[in-house]
């Protein structure tokens, strides 16, 4: 019998009482069911609910792709997710299954108060709880802007359902007097300009008009652009889409055929996050990290991924391990702010293949991919592109002639740093500061340093160490991009473009310079050495041997540090066990009480593998 719309409804076995519906390996709609006491019911009403969009009986037959929308006015980087949305859709009706969306967090790096590292955290578990609640096979992220690709990866790999990555894709670069310019590393340029009075406030507006010309992300190697090259080397993204810009056909093709993978995806048990990326894919991932001189952020990001995944086996991957590789691995891709270029440049230079192909001898070939097979077959399969490696018309270079010879990212460690701090040595503009010692001029925090770095009366030379304190995941809270501490003005109109800098927060993947970041434990730590440095106090800085030293004795600064610890008592601000002694309501509390340091990602302790009280 036909129903009032015309349809005859296939045999089911849905209403069949006597079919079991708990089975934790069940599929489609039967999967996730809500709870009412009767799972039959709920199915039957599960069925009622969404038969009200207009869905047949045989378009629920088939597999569910859900597609995550992060789309949001105040999110310009994901201005092009409706196109993208309904590309992938188109590819995974054309592939036999059912696409339905679903919204989560936006979050956008200029409109997040007072970060969107603060954010980071809650996003990943909107996405992981998302993706377990509701009746999905598979799916698609879709995400760009630099915290949504970590926070999806974060609660993708805990929910463990297949997933596979489309990012929006970086923006065009503009121009300026005939000059090619782009967001973000041209910003800060253009910026320390202005402030050292090198240029005036009607051209910084003009300026301003071009900096992001198109939608997308930053078109340099930031951390949105970084962390889409590690999506490849995770194996969870094709080579083309870490660079296919925003506005391009390309990137719609690349959403489509995304689709199609995700249909795909719901035949092999094996594409579930937790089995598919291993400790081999993880090398690979810092392996390309290094390679393209990649933002320092995507460490935490990592280091918060892998401390996710409950079945890594093998010795741990920690930040040792991210200089360990880098050791071994040059740069290779010419792009600010580590070099020149901009993601335009490197998608036509033949993007991720182009540059895999260079570190084959290094990669874990056999590594598998969101398509089933290994990284290595997926190059053999991959089209050559673009100029040849290591020419005039290339970003990329050859293995043999790189562009800094290894260790573009290194971790630092000493009595300033025992857990562990970055930098991004690549990007220093002055060499002689990666083996510097010098006096400390220290800021309390970012408050202090917006009041003081550019009184003319600071006490300050070329030759100091600006030390930055109180920005890490607790002590801001949420780890603001503040570690690229501006050149004091006096020293800027001097033309002095670098010093040694050193904090416990982050900088944008978009910025260079010699910046020491993620000092551990942070300043807001009871027992942090960076939280007791003083104004004069000798910064070492040596790369060569990673060493991130002040030059105080170890009974000094157990005297420094149990003082500001009987200080922070007095003032109600700690309680005797080091905990903080006010009550914090709301998701600042949850923040302040959990989140781990930065060498573990700056996570949410309940949320790692390992769990939490």
């Amino acid at each position: 019998m036909a129903t009032p719309g015309g349809e005859t409804p296939q045999a089911s076995s849905d209403y069949d009482l006597s079919t079991p519906l708990d089975s934790k390996d069940a599929v489609g709609l039967r999967q996730g069911l809500a709870s009412y006491g009767d799972p039959h019911f709920s199915l039957f009403l599960r069925k009622v609910f969404i038969k009200a969009l207009g869905y047949s009986e045989d378009a629920l037959s088939r597999p569910i792709i859900g597609i995550v929308n992060t789309y949001s006015s105040f999110n310009p980087c994901h201005a092009n997710i409706p196109q993208l949305m309904e590309a992938v859709k188109r590819g995974v009706h054309l592939a036999g299954g059912l696409a339905i969306d679903f919204p989560t967090i936006s979050l956008h790096e200029s409109f997040s108060s007072p970060t969107s590292m603060y954010l980071r955290n809650l996003m990943s578990m909107d996405t992981e709880e998302m993706i377990l609640a509701q009746p999905v096979d598979a799916v698609v992220l879709i995400g760009g802007c630099d915290k949504t690709v970590p926070a999806q990866l974060m609660g993708g790999l805990s929910a463990n359902k297949p997933i596979l990555h489309l990012v929006t894709g970086p923006m065009m670069p503009g121009s300026h007097n005939g000059v090619r310019i782009g967001a973000c590393t041209d910003c800060r340029n253009n910026w320390a300009k202005f402030r050292a009075g090198a240029i005036d406030i009607e051209e910084i507006a003009a300026i301003n008009e071009e900096l992001a010309p198109t939608a997308g992300t930053c078109g340099v190697m930031g951390t949105a652009s970084t962390m889409a090259a590690i999506l490849v080397g995770l194996g969870l993204m094709p080579f083309a889409g870490a660079t296919a810009p925003a506005v391009s056909s390309a990137r719609l093709r690349i959403a489509e055929a995304t689709g199609a993978n995700a249909v795909a995806a719901t035949r092999n048990a094996g594409l579930r996050p937790q089995t598919l990326l291993t400790r081999d894919s993880f090398i690979n991932a810092i392996i390309v990290l290094q390679a393209i001189g990649g933002s320092t952020n995507a460490v935490v990001h990592l280091m918060a991924i892998i401390n996710r995944h409950p079945g890594l086996t093998g010795e741990p991957i920690t930040l040792n391990t991210v200089d360990a590789v880098g050791r071994n691995v040059p740069l290779l891709v010419d792009l600010k702010p580590s070099g020149d270029g901009y993601m335009t440049d490197f998608h036509n230079s033949g993007g991720m293949a182009a540059l895999l192909r260079q570190l084959r001898p290094l990669l874990k070939l056999n590594a598998m991919t969101i398509s089933g097979r290994t990284l290595g077959e997926e190059l053999d399969l991959a089209p050559t592109l673009g100029p040849a490696p290591g020419s005039p018309n290339s970003v990329v270079s050859l293995l043999t002639s790189p562009l800094y010879p290894a260790s573009a990212l290194v971790v630092l460690r000493g009595n300033l740093a025992p857990g562990g701090a970055v930098m991004k040595a690549s990007a220093s503009k002055y060499r002689r500061l990666l083996n510097h010692r010098g006096p400390a001029v220290v800021f309390a925090g970012a408050a202090d340093l917006a009041r003081r770095i550019d009184d003319p009366d600071l006490r300050v030379t070329a030759d100091s160490v600006l030390v930055l304190q109180n920005i890490g995941p607790v002590g801001h809270p949420g780890m603001p991009e503040a570690g690229l501490v501006p050149i004091p003005r006096k020293l800027a109109a001097q033309g002095v473009e670098d010093m040694l800098r050193v904090s416990d927060g982050r900088m944008s993947g978009t910025a260079g310079g010699t910046v020491v970041l993620h000092v551990s434990p942070e300043a807001a730590v009871a027992e942090s050495v960076l939280g007791v440095v003083k104004d004069g106090d000798i910064v070492i800085c040596d790369v060569e041997r990673r060493v991130l030293e002040v030059e105080i004795s170890e009974d000094e600064i157990k005297r420094r540090i149990e003082e500001r610890r009987r200080k922070l008592e007095e003032e109600g601000v700690l309680t005797k066990e080091g905990g903080p002694a006010r009550r914090i309501r709301g998701y600042r509390g949850l923040y302040v009480r959990n989140v781990n340091q930065a060498e573990k990602g700056a996570d949410f302790d309940f949320l790692t593998a390992a769990g939490g009280l």
